[in-house]
């Protein structure tokens, strides 16, 4: 069996982004009008794992995480059907989320991650903060 239960839920996945997502350009758009320079979609220590936002000069990996592929205390679901595949899944998609965290912040790091339905002014607002911090 195929990991998508319908046609029309394989087409729905397919379409999901990876990067640049509404979320993720709002919260930009406001970084990049305080005057903040970044990487986006960048591997900050190589390989495959993918920091979203990145200021490779403060260390600080931003990571803007959807509620339902990384497990939102609030919005998280559990699909319905085919949830033998799903379930594992999206666990293993937490597990790697905890362990690129220790990963960086092994390496120097700061890892900064929000869930999308966050208030893109507020996210970017403690980012500023963060790098205005790790700046001095």
């Amino acid at each position: 069996m195929s990991w998508a239960s319908t046609e029309g839920v394989r087409r729905s996945m397919q379409s999901n982004r990876r990067r640049d997502t509404k979320p993720e350009l709002a919260i930009r758009a406001l970084l990049h009008a305080a005057g903040l320079r970044y990487r986006v979609d960048f591997a900050p220590l190589g390989g495959r794992r993918r920091a979203d936002i990145v200021f490779t000069r403060a260390k600080i990996a931003v990571f803007v995480d959807g509620c339902f592929w990384h497990g939102c205390p609030l919005h998280a679901t559990l699909p319905k059907h085919n949830s033998n595949y799903w379930v594992p899944k999206l666990q293993r998609n937490i597990d790697r989320d905890r362990d690129t965290d220790e990963q960086l912040r092994s390496a120097g790091w700061t890892v900064f991650r929000c869930w999308e339905h966050e208030s893109p002014t507020e996210v970017a607002d403690r980012i500023k903060r963060l790098v205005n911090r790790r700046a001095v």
